[in-house]
């Protein structure tokens, strides 16, 4: 069968943990696929510190997933805690005001899946 989108192209992405890093929100960020070629999907390993809770904030116009990879949190939706350990996955709308504490002796680790994709236009820090 052709392909539909002659400008997607089958491809494999290596990491590279030199581009890793600090975002404003409060962790470390590595850029898994965040291509404007691929605009439809973005996926990043975001990292939390052990004790550090990241700012609140929302995305506009982004539905946001986190899948955990590493250690344990707290993640805040709207003002509502729910636990978090490896293998949850968190589905947040956009607009939904979010943040997430580590509360382990390790880093949280997990996955951003945004689509569309992320880009920092679409991050809005929340001071409430």
């Amino acid at each position: 069968m052709d392909n539909p989108n002659p400008t997607q192209q089958a491809r494999v992405i290596a990491p590279d943990e030199t581009r890793e890093y600090y975002f404003k929100e409060g962790c470390h960020i590595l850029e898994l696929n965040n291509d404007p070629d691929d605009p439809a999907l973005s996926i990043a390993r975001a990292r939390v510190a052990p004790g550090h809770t990241t700012r609140k904030h929302r995305l506009a116009g982004i539905t946001e997933r986190y899948v955990i990879l590493s250690g344990q949190g707290r993640v805040f939706l709207d003002g509502v805690e729910t636990r978090v350990a490896p293998g949850s996955v968190v589905c947040i709308p956009p607009g939904v005001c979010q943040n997430i504490c580590n509360t382990g002796a390790e880093d949280l680790v997990f996955l951003a899946l945004c689509t569309p994709r992320f880009t920092p236009e679409c991050y809005q820090e929340l001071n409430t």
